[in-house]
């Protein structure tokens, strides 16, 4: 593992008391305000000495309070890009940019200078002051001074909470470039599903200063057990699929392994590898194969699980192919069908229930 974290505070009226490990890629660490989310991300860059606990990042012990190890935060090889941009005024974003190169033990050269320019799209920007910049922007130039520092490990807290929901699309698309595009392991705090569904490969849940769910995304999301701490509009599953081919008629169809699904126009090429976001309460339940619907998608489904909250709904656990969907129905059609862990039956899904936001580009193997 990049990043292994064991830390146990103290505060007033809260503890944390937390373990989680972080391998390469997009790391989301997802919970309501107040579950701890800050106070992790602050104690591995080292702006918080915890009571007790190490940080292990790459074999580098960071801080080990039982040896009395507590490395500076400039020694640390942390990129650290907040929720607001925090660029010197005074200074251009090429002026902005380079002053990371500063904290770097061997500063990059032009050329990986120019690398990050370009994969941020800041190549246009370098001369403006950042009062002169857009939100998005603006942490665009964050994302780049940070990456430039020679960071061993990114932080990413809150980036995109600042940002309206325009701003927030215009933006993803460069995280999704990071996430692709570089070795580095990310730590990235929301508390956004739509941006942890989107960006991240494992998914870190925290309550109340614990880990409540820890996991691949895909495996996290798609577990009833995660249900109570997502919260019962934002539950669903997260699906790899392929772009397969671009209708005349302006839908896509998109591969999964345990069928295709037609969505809306997709904007990307044919064979690009994507991932989408289905909320359970999007998907119907039929035992057979429906005729004389709108909907096209119909997918062969099996139960794996079903789960009872304490209220009318029952969550849903089904296996199409080699993924998970997780469906939200209530107590009454559950028992009125005769659900039960093994029986196959259909899932429905309009192509309209899948906003373009939940739908994103995956990892490139």
């Amino acid at each position: 593992m990049s990043l292994v974290v064991e830390m146990a505070h103290a505060f007033d009226g809260f503890d944390l008391d937390l373990a989680l490990e972080a391998g390469p890629g997009v790391t989301a660490v997802f919970g309501p305000s107040g579950a701890g989310k800050t106070t992790l991300i602050k104690a591995v860059a080292g702006l918080l000495s915890v009571d007790k606990g190490r940080v292990v990042l790459r074999d580098r012990v960071l801080f080990d309070s039982a040896a009395g190890v507590d490395v500076p935060v400039p020694a640390r090889r942390v990129g650290y890009v907040f929720q607001d941009a925090r660029l010197f005024p005074h200074m251009s974003v090429a002026q902005n940019i380079r002053f990371g190169m500063r904290f770097a033990p061997s500063p990059p050269g032009r050329g990986e200078e120019a690398r990050v320019i370009a994969m941020l799209g800041l190549d246009a920007l370098l001369e403006r002051r950042p009062g002169g910049l857009s939100g998005g922007e603006a942490q665009r130039v964050a994302l780049a001074r940070a990456l430039l520092s020679s960071p061993e490990i990114l932080l990413m807290d809150e980036p995109l909470a600042a940002l309206d929901a325009p701003r927030k699309e215009d933006i993803l698309p460069y995280l999704e470039e990071l996430r692709d595009s570089t070795p580095l392991p990310i730590l990235y705090v929301s508390h956004q599903l739509s941006e942890v569904a989107r960006l991240a490969d494992a998914l870190v849940i925290l309550k109340a200063g614990r880990v409540a769910v820890q996991g691949r995304v895909e495996d996290v999301l798609s577990n009833p057990a995660a249900l109570p701490f997502v919260g019962v509009r934002e539950a669903g599953a997260v699906l790899p699929a392929t772009v397969a081919e671009h209708e005349a008629d302006g839908l896509t169809r998109l591969r999964l392994s345990g069928g295709d699904l037609l969505l809306p126009t997709v904007a990307a090429e044919v064979g690009s590898p994507m991932k989408i976001r289905v909320l359970a309460s999007d998907i119907l339940i039929s035992l057979e194969r429906p005729l004389g619907l709108s909907s096209r998608n119909v997918l062969p489904v099996t139960i794996r699980s079903l789960h009872r909250g304490s209220g009318p709904g029952v969550a849903v656990q089904l296996a199409c192919g080699d993924d998970l969907l997780l469906a939200r129905i209530t107590a009454r059609a559950t028992d009125e069908l005769d659900l039960r862990p093994g029986l196959a039956c259909f899932a429905v899904l309009k192509a309209t229930a899948v906003p373009r936001g939940s739908i994103g580009s995956a990892r490139k193997v």
